[in-house]
């Protein structure tokens, strides 16, 4: 057995045949989401659409949902997450969409019940933000991209 916190996430099914989010193998820390279409949907080369999943989630308080893009749909057809990773508020009772985008050369189809991204259920804390005239030292300092190293 996996040593996680489990937490429940209440899921509302808003179009016949939409399929809850389901994990691929007992370690695995996302749960795939499902397209949910009336038709196939397909995604122009350089092009990005908002694919539904057919559910609206009650995620607890402290927690979030993101939504992460799969790696296999991104090596074989270059398919991502557009604003890199989505976020599902708790707070949020709408229908849960993926925002796609089409990297690759070719038109994407996603047909019904394709999995389209990945879930991860995570805590978050809410940060006190103060101004301050300096900030503490750091062995980085202010270097920026690439100044640790390769």
């Amino acid at each position: 057995m996996v040593d996680t916190q489990q937490v429940t996430v209440k899921v509302k099914v808003l179009r016949p045949g939409a399929r809850l989010p389901s994990y691929g193998s007992v370690q695995s820390a996302g749960s795939d989401l499902s397209a949910s279409l009336d038709e196939a949907l397909v995604i122009e080369s350089g092009a990005w659409a908002l694919v539904p999943t057919g559910l609206a989630m009650s995620i607890p308080a402290g927690y979030e949902g993101q939504v992460r893009a799969r790696s296999g749909l991104a090596l074989k057809h270059g398919i991502s997450v557009l604003n890199g990773v989505g976020t599902i508020d708790s707070d949020y009772r709408g229908e849960v969409g993926v925002l796609l985008i089409n990297h690759g050369p070719k038109p994407f189809v996603i047909n019904d019940g394709d999995r389209i991204a990945q879930l991860v259920i995570s805590r978050y804390s809410h940060a006190q933000y103060e101004a301050v005239l300096q900030l503490d030292d750091s062995s980085r300092g202010s270097g920026g991209f690439g100044s640790t190293g390769v």
